[in-house]
C-alpha cells in the first residue's frame, strides 16, 4: 500500500508542475457556475481573515489558491466524473474551506493547518478517485486537520474511512484525554483501545471505575484490558463495596494498604475505624503532595472524608444542640485523636454549629493531646489545611488561643506563611479567607505583622510583574488598611471604584412599586422562635407604628415618617413544618402584589439559616443574619444578593443584640435618616455597653465585612464585572 502511495504521490506533483497552462480553467457550464463562485467567496473570506502573516503569508495563501484552482481544474477535466460527481468534489471543496474558517474563528485551529489541510485534501481527493484508501493521509495529519478530512462531504465513501477512524478517535484522545471515555464508548473496537484506556484510567480514575462498572461493550473492554490498575479497578467496579475502598486506590494499587485490611471497615463504614482510616490515609497524601507527588483520586478521598465527617458525626452533634449536658451533647466525638477532631472541622466547617465546634470539637483536639501544642499538631497533619483552621479559629475567636500554644516566632511564622503566595493557587479561596480572618482579628501586633507581610508580598509581584498577584495584594492591602480610617483615611467606594459599603440610603431601600420599605423576617417555630417573636411584636407596640396580624404572618407599618412595612412569618409549630408553611404563605402573597423587600432578616438559630438563605429575596440590599456564626455564610448570600450589605455575628447571636440592630435601623428609616454604618455602629457600640458589649463586638457591619468586599473589587478590577 505504502509504495503504490509512494508512486502515486511522485506522479502527483509530476502532473502538477505542468506550469501556468495546466492552470487555465475550462469553459464551465452554466449549472455548475454557482458551486465555482462559492469556492471563490471562501477563498475572498479566507483572505480577509485577520491572520498573523509571520503564521501564515501571503505568499503560502496564493500557494494554497493556485492548489485549489488546479483542484477546480481537475475537477472540471476528470473524464470518470458525471455531473453529480463534479457537485460532489466542489461541494467537497468548498467544504474543506468553510471548515478552516470556522474552525480558525473558533480558535480550534491555527493559520499554519491551512497549507496543511490543502495539501492533505489535495492527496486524499486523487486518493479517492484511483479507489486508495486515505488512512496513511489521516494518520500523518493534525488532529484538527483529520476531522476536516473524515468530515468531508468528497471522501465520505473512501474505503478507509473505517480504519481511519481508530487513527482520528486515537489522535482526539490523544490531545483532549478527558474525551477518551466517551469516545470510546462508541467506538469501543478501537484498535488502539486498550492503550488509551490505559493512559486515560491514570488521569482520570474515576471515569474508568464509572465505565468499567457498566454492563455494555466498552465495560467488557475495560474488563479485558492486561494491565495491573485497570484491572485493579475493573474489580473494584463490578463488586457491591468497590466505592468504599475506593478512596484508597492509590495505596492499594501501589501495595501500601493491603485490600484486606480495609474490608472490616467496609461492612461497618459509620464506625470510628473506618473515619480514623481514611484521616490516616489523607494525612499520608497531604505530605506527598507537599512533595509535588499528587496521588490517585485524592479528591475522591477528601469528599469521602468530608462525608463520613458530616454524617457519622457532626449531624449527631449538631442534632443535640439543645443539650445542656456536654458529655451527652459531644459523646460521639470520644475516641477521636486531635487529628480525627482537625478533619472535622476544616472539612465540615459549613455544616457545623458554632457551639458544635466552640464548645465541643475545638477544646477536645487540645485536651486529647499529651502535649498540648498547636505546632506539634500542625506538624502531626503536615499542616494540611492550615490556612483553613486558622481561617475557622479566627472566625469563632479562637486564634489567638490557638497562636499561644505555640512559640512567639513559630506562630509568627505561621501567619506570615497565611497571607503568603497567594497568587500561586487558581482560585481566591485563600485569599477571601485571608480577608475574613483579618477582619476578626482584635491583635493589633497579629494586625501589623500581617499588613506587613501583605506588603512585602505586594512589592514581590510588583518586581516581577505578575499582575494578578499584584491585584489581590494591592486589594488586600488598600482593605485592610480601611479598617483604620481614622489614621490612614482610606475610603475603600472611592479606592477601589465599588458601590460603597459605608452607607445605604432611605430612598435606595424603597421598593419601586409601592415606594415603601419593605423588610421581610423569617421567624422559626422552636421555642425560641416564639419568644423572640413575641419580643419583635412588643418593641412595635407604639403610636409610630401599628400591628395588622393575619393567619398566616403579621404586618408591622409606620404611621409616621418614611412608610415601612416588615413583614414576618409566624413561628408555628416547626415539628410539623408549620413554620415553613408561613414563609411560604408570605412569599406568595408579596410575590402576587408586586412587594419586593430590599431589607431581609434571618431570626432564627444557625440550624435554620440554610433554610433562610434559600429563600433571600433577591430584592434584598441589606440582610441581617442574626444567628451564630453567620459570618460563615456571607459568600453563600452574596450568590443570591451580590450587592448586599450584610450585618451578622462571628460567633454568638442574640436575641436582644438582634432586636436592637432592628429597632435602630427601623427608627433610622422612619425618621428619613441614611443608613451612615460607622455612625450607626458608633451609636450601638454606647447602647451596647457593659454586659452587652462583648456580645455586640461579634457582630461585623457591612464596611468590615472584608471577604466579601475583597469579591466584589477583585472582580471589577479583574475581570471587569461591575
Amino acid at each position: 500500500m505504502m509504495k503504490n502511495l509512494v508512486a502515486f504521490c511522485s506522479l502527483f506533483f509530476a502532473l502538477s508542475s505542468f506550469g501556468q497552462d495546466y492552470l487555465t480553467m475550462p469553459t464551465i457550464p452554466a449549472m455548475r457556475q454557482l458551486h465555482h463562485e462559492y469556492i471563490e467567496r471562501s477563498l475572498a473570506q479566507i483572505d480577509s481573515l485577520k491572520i498573523n502573516r509571520n503564521k501564515l503569508s501571503l505568499k503560502d495563501i496564493a500557494n494554497a489558491r493556485e492548489q485549489i484552482t488546479r483542484m477546480r481544474i481537475d475537477i472540471e477535466t476528470n473524464a470518470q466524473l458525471d455531473n453529480n460527481g463534479k457537485y460532489k468534489w466542489l461541494r467537497g471543496v468548498n467544504e474543506i474551506l468553510t471548515g478552516f474558517i470556522k474552525g480558525y474563528q473558533a480558535k480550534q485551529i491555527t493559520p499554519e493547518q491551512y497549507t496543511e489541510l490543502i495539501n492533505a485534501y489535495d492527496f486524499s481527493l486523487h486518493l479517492e478517485w484511483s479507489s486508495v484508501s486515505i488512512e496513511p493521509i489521516i494518520k500523518s495529519s493534525s488532529m484538527e486537520v483529520a476531522e476536516l478530512l473524515m468530515g468531508n462531504y468528497g471522501l465520505k465513501d473512501n474505503i478507509g474511512l473505517a480504519k481511519s477512524k481508530d487513527y482520528l478517535v486515537f489522535k482526539i484522545c490523544e490531545k483532549y484525554p478527558a474525551r477518551t471515555f466517551s469516545l470510546l464508548s462508541a467506538n469501543p473496537q478501537n484498535r488502539f483501545a486498550d492503550s488509551l484506556i490505559i493512559v486515560a484510567g491514570f488521569k482520570y480514575p474515576e471515569e474508568l471505575y464509572t465505565y468499567a462498572a457498566a454492563p455494555n461493550a466498552l465495560g467488557r473492554k475495560i474488563q479485558a484490558v492486561n494491565h495491573p490498575f485497570i484491572r485493579l479497578v475493573a474489580q473494584l467496579a463490578v463488586t457491591r463495596t468497590g466505592r468504599m475502598y475506593f478512596p484508597f486506590l492509590d495505596n492499594i494499587y501501589k501495595r501500601i494498604l493491603p485490600i484486606d485490611s480495609i474490608t472490616p471497615y467496609v461492612f461497618n463504614d459509620t464506625s470510628i475505624g473506618y473515619y480514623k482510616l481514611l484521616v490516616k490515609t489523607r494525612i499520608q497524601y497531604a505530605e506527598r503532595m507537599q512533595r509535588g507527588d499528587t496521588p490517585l483520586v485524592v479528591n475522591v478521598l477528601t469528599a469521602k472524608l468530608k462525608a463520613k465527617a458530616v454524617e457519622v458525626f457532626i449531624n449527631e452533634i449538631n442534632g443535640l444542640h439543645d443539650e445542656n449536658n456536654e458529655q451527652i451533647r459531644f459523646k460521639r466525638l470520644e475516641g477521636l485523636s486531635p487529628e480525627d477532631l482537625y478533619y472535622l472541622a476544616v472539612l465540615g466547617e459549613d455544616e457545623m454549629y458554632t457551639s458544635s465546634f466552640v464548645s465541643g470539637v475545638y477544646p477536645r483536639i487540645f485536651s486529647s493531646m499529651k502535649i498540648a501544642r498547636s505546632d506539634f499538631l500542625l506538624n502531626n497533619l503536615k499542616y494540611d489545611y492550615y490556612k483553613k483552621f486558622i481561617k475557622i479559629a479566627a472566625a469563632y475567636n479562637k486564634l489567638d488561643d490557638f497562636l499561644s500554644r505555640m512559640d512567639k516566632p513559630d506562630a509568627e511564622k505561621l501567619m506570615k506563611n497565611f497571607v503568603s503566595e497567594l497568587d500561586q493557587t487558581t482560585s481566591l479561596e485563600d485569599a477571601v479567607d485571608v480577608a475574613d480572618s483579618y477582619a476578626v482579628i482584635y491583635n493589633n501586633n497579629l494586625r501589623k505583622l500581617i499588613v506587613k507581610q501583605i506588603q512585602s508580598e505586594l512589592n514581590r509581584c510588583v518586581r516581577i510583574n505578575a499582575e494578578r498577584g499584584t491585584a489581590i495584594y494591592d486589594l488586600l492591602n488598600t482593605i485592610f488598611l480601611s479598617l483604620d480610617y481614622v489614621n490612614n483615611k482610606t475610603n475603600l467606594s472611592e479606592k477601589l471604584g465599588i458601590k460603597s459599603v459605608y452607607s445605604l440610603e432611605v430612598n435606595d431601600l424603597k421598593d419601586s412599586v409601592s415606594g415603601r420599605v419593605i423588610m421581610q423576617q423569617f421567624f422559626y417555630g422552636d421555642k425560641d422562635g416564639a419568644m423572640v417573636f413575641n419580643a419583635f411584636l412588643n418593641k412595635f407596640r407604639s403610636p409610630n407604628w401599628k400591628i395588622i396580624k393575619k393567619s398566616q404572618w403579621v404586618e408591622v407599618s409606620s404611621v409616621k415618617g418614611v412608610p415601612i412595612t416588615i413583614y414576618s412569618n409566624l413561628p408555628l409549630d416547626e415539628k410539623l413544618a408549620l413554620d415553613e408553611q408561613s414563609q411560604d404563605s408570605l412569599i406568595a402573597y408579596l410575590n402576587t402584589y408586586n412587594l419586593f423587600p430590599t431589607i431581609a432578616i434571618h431570626r432564627g438559630h444557625s440550624y435554620y439559616l440554610n433554610h433562610t438563605i434559600a429563600n433571600l429575596p433577591p430584592t434584598a440590599k441589606l440582610i441581617l443574619l442574626g444567628s451564630c456564626g453567620g459570618y460563615q455564610k456571607m459568600n453563600e448570600v452574596l450568590e443570591t444578593c451580590p450587592d448586599a450589605h450584610i450585618i451578622s455575628s462571628k460567633q454568638v447571636g442574640t436575641g436582644i443584640i438582634n432586636q436592637g440592630l432592628i429597632d435602630v435601623i427601623s427608627e433610622y428609616l422612619r425618621t428619613g435618616r441614611n443608613l451612615n454604618w460607622p455612625e450607626l455602629w458608633s451609636n450601638l457600640a454606647i447602647r451596647f455597653g457593659g454586659t452587652a458589649k462583648e456580645k455586640f463586638d461579634d457582630y461585623a457591619p457591612p464596611y468590615k465585612n472584608l471577604g466579601a468586599i475583597f469579591i466584589t473589587a477583585y472582580q471589577k478590577r479583574v475581570l471587569g464585572l461591575e
